[in-house]
């Protein structure tokens, strides 16, 4: 009778430690989903369209959330390396607690959304997402201790990333004189309906993140600028003049999905008003969330992605921006109404900022590499990220040609004449390059497929 008893005590003690053991193994699962860190990153998108960021302002937010993110994460596997003392000025970003247990994507998701928010102004809408999905990493079975650790964690790395990017001079650019409109006839100046300020004429100060200056990309110099009805200029005008008046059905759709302008003004009689889309770097955040969810990336390998493309993003529009302001040249549509058809208007309105070189050329390109890079030549993949701003879904066989696409349609719009389009692609190509042989993030070297 006591054997059965002891026999009987033996099972529940096994079944109860089974139990236990087979509780710590599903929360360690489930919060291994990368759709945690997907969803953080979508989360600042919507809140970056909401605050009405300029595209480079944007492409500094996914910068430094997704460094801190991959920096935090990396841990979780040995082979992953960490980018201090790679990007300019970031010194060792603090590590674990040898000896204890940590939920590494929680502590990723953490430093992400902390700077994510630090970064935003709409601080409501990213405490309401923070809520939730902290209740859902809590709710996985996941030891107090290690929660309240791995969120630790999760903020020192962030709290080191927040003190790296005070030191990039764009607090003080905040304060730099505006953009001094001139004369000559063949610089940029304010086009309809707002007629905005130029926007960023000092983003070239802004500390670079892994290239060495601004202007180390710098591209060939733009067509000189001429009236003659002969010379280069003109015809390059022309060119994108009788392309807008005879785009087909298909342009039209390229030029809308790529269009991402985050603030676009609407004239319908005497009232004027804004509608919120999308930034182009936004959009490239949302193609790399289309490739990691296609090829199964884990969480690790997700926030890898997400940094070396947003790292793409930003240095690209740092060189752009810095010929941007450098050449001054007209937008189209001020040429073309000037001097060829002065009731001609482009099928997107045009960016308020100087037309040399075609930033989403630029970025577009510098993000293509490093996608080639992770996922491949031949990746084809179906972007659905312009679903929500009411358009269709677009498919590609490669990230380049997502890239080429995104350049073209900035003729289709009517916004850029052809040596921006394929002078920024140049210039995208060689950083983005750069940018990936500078950052290696794996103790091997990444294959082109991995």
């Amino acid at each position: 009778m006591k054997q059965l008893v002891l026999s009987g005590l033996i099972c529940v003690v096994v079944l109860g430690c089974s139990t236990i053991r087979e509780t710590q193994e599903d929360w360690r699962l489930t919060t291994q989903n990368p759709e945690y860190i997907h969803g953080s990153v979508k989360q600042v998108t919507d809140v970056i369209v909401y605050d009405i960021f300029s595209p480079p302002v944007a492409s500094r937010i996914y910068a430094y959330m997704s460094i801190a993110g991959y920096e935090a994460a990396r841990h979780f596997d040995p082979k992953f390396e960490s980018l201090a003392g790679k990007l300019n000025g970031l010194e060792k970003t603090p590590e674990p607690d040898p000896g204890q247990e940590y939920s590494f994507p929680l502590a990723s998701t953490q430093a992400m959304l902390k700077i994510g928010r630090t970064l935003v102004f709409s601080e409501d809408k990213m405490d309401v997402f923070y809520d939730s999905i902290m209740t859902q990493f809590r709710n996985s079975g996941m030891p107090e201790e290690v929660f309240e650790r791995s969120v630790a964690y999760g903020t020192k790395v962030a709290d080191h990333i927040l003190a790296w990017s005070s030191k990039d001079n764009y607090k003080q650019s905040r304060s730099f004189p505006k953009y001094s409109i001139e004369n000559s006839p063949a610089t940029w100046k304010p086009t309809p309906p707002a007629y905005m300020d130029a926007v960023e004429p000092h983003w070239n100060k802004i500390r670079t993140f892994a290239i060495d200056s601004a202007a180390q990309f710098k591209p060939s110099a733009p067509t000189p600028f001429s009236l003659q009805r002969n010379s280069k200029f003109f015809r390059e005008a022309e060119e994108v003049y009788q392309m807008g008046k005879n785009l087909t059905d298909e342009q039209r759709q390229i030029a809308s999905f790529w269009d991402c302008n985050p603030f676009v003004m609407n004239v319908k009689g005497h009232v004027m008003f804004a509608t919120k889309k999308i930034s182009p770097g936004g959009h490239w955040m949302n193609i790399t969330h289309v490739a990691c969810a296609k090829a199964k990336k884990n969480f690790v390998e997700s926030t890898e992605a997400y940094a070396l493309v947003a790292v793409s993003l930003v240095d690209g529009f740092i060189s752009c921006w810095d010929e941007k302001y450098r050449s001054r040249v007209i937008r189209p549509e001020s040429f073309i109404n000037q001097h060829i058809d002065e009731d001609w208007v482009p099928l997107l309105q045009t960016p308020p900022f100087p037309e040399y070189t075609s930033g989403h050329s630029v970025i577009s390109a510098a993000s293509a590499t490093a996608l080639t890079k992770l996922f491949g030549d031949n990746f084809a993949f179906t972007d659905s990220t312009e679903i929500e701003f009411g358009l269709s879904v677009r498919s590609f066989n490669s990230f380049m040609h997502a890239a080429e696409e995104a350049a073209i349609s900035r003729m289709y719009g009517g916004i850029h004449y052809r040596p921006a389009v394929e002078n920024g692609m140049i210039e995208g190509r060689a950083l983005g390059s750069y940018v990936l042989e500078k950052l290696k993030t794996r103790k091997e070297e990444l294959a082109d497929v991995n």
